[in-house]
Order: C-alpha cells, then structure tokens, then sequence
C-alpha cells in the first residue's frame, strides 16, 4: 500500500479526468506519430463503466485508468495513464489493482486489454501483473501494431484487494512488485509508428 495515494472513482468528463487523457493523447501522437486514428472505438462517458484517479498526499492527479464491459463477465481496461513526474513510483500497479478488485465487484471473470507495438515498457509492465498475450480481438483483430493481454481474475484474490466506497487508500498486495508501469495506459491511440519518446518516457497509452 502507497499511503501517499488515494484512489477515487470520478465522472468521464471530470476536469482531472479530462487533463490525463488529454496529456496521454499527446503522448500517444509523439510515440505513434499520427493525431487520431485509433484501431477501435475510444471511450466515451456512455460506454465508461467506471473511471478512476489516483491522487497524491497533495491532492494532484497523478493517474489514470478505466474500465469498459464487453459482456459476459468480461471487461476492457481503458486509458490507463501515470504523469511523467510519477513513474516507475508504483501508481500504475496501484491503479491497475484498483480496477482489478472493481471488476471483481461487479462479478467478471477476464480482464482484457490492448496496448501497441511501440510501448515495450507497457507489455512488459502487464506481463508483469499476470497478463499474458493473446491474439488481437475484436476492433483490434486487424490491427498490425495492436498488442492485446487479458488476466483471469481469482474471486477470492478480488475479494480481499476489495476496499468498500468511499474509496479511500488502494495498493497492491506485496507480492506484486511496483515498477514502470503504464505510464500512459494501453495505446488504442495513433497506430502508425513514430519517433521514440526520450528515454523515461514510458508512454502505455489507452
């Protein structure tokens, strides 16, 4: 547990909410070198199932990340994003246990992801947390610089991570290692390869 965090559930459209993508889109632009186009349909506040931000002792958001419902007792994690400032501090491992136990309190099973070809720091982060690879689904099929990784999530596991609301403090149990995780959340952003960001600039953009 980080005891400098707080993890909190906003709207889509919350300014800080806003702020983050708006920061990881630009990260996305630098890293894939291309301002839009995305391999399958972004976010919306419709389609949102839940947002999440990670606040620091001093109240900034530092991260980011959501969750979308595929059906099924399957869900998406979306926009995952850390600031520069805050990587490889553990927020991303933070944030990404606190989507996990909200979707083991809405009862699904599998959470899969996509992240790009361009973010070696991404995949390896998930690969980290016990995702493993898996052939490109749905939007992403036909995807040339698509990566996709799903994790079986263990009830009893999301059970215990489970901190009733108000959300208050949420870390990763110890046996999950911090580490340069997500700094930008999973690329469904720019798909045509670009110049590399300057070393530290993990940029794990959804």
């Amino acid at each position: 547990m980080r005891p400098d965090l707080r993890i909190e559930p906003v709207p889509f459209d919350h300014p800080d909410a806003v702020a983050l993508r708006a920061a990881q889109r630009a990260e996305l632009t630098a890293r894939y070198g291309t301002p839009d186009s995305e391999p399958g349909p972004a976010p919306t506040a419709a389609d949102t199932t839940v947002f999440l931000l990670a606040r620091d002792a001093g109240g900034d958001a530092v991260g980011c990340g959501a969750l979308r419902a595929l059906g099924g007792g399957v869900g998406e994690v979306k926009r995952m994003y850390v600031v520069p400032a805050r990587r490889r501090t553990g927020v991303a491992g933070v944030v990404l246990a606190a989507l996990e136990a909200e979707a083991g309190r809405r009862g699904w099973t599998v959470l899969k992801l996509e992240t790009g070809t361009e973010q070696p720091d991404a995949m390896a982060f998930y690969e980290r947390h016990g995702y493993r690879r898996i052939p490109n689904f749905g939007h992403y099929a036909a995807s040339e610089l698509s990566v996709c990784y799903e994790r079986a999530l263990v009830p009893d596991a999301m059970n215990a991570a489970a901190i009733p609301l108000p959300w208050s403090r949420l870390g990763r149990p110890a046996r999950r290692s911090p580490g340069a995780g997500p700094a930008a959340g999973h690329a469904h952003g720019p798909r045509k390869a670009g110049p590399a960001l300057p070393a530290g600039g993990s940029a794990e953009l959804a």
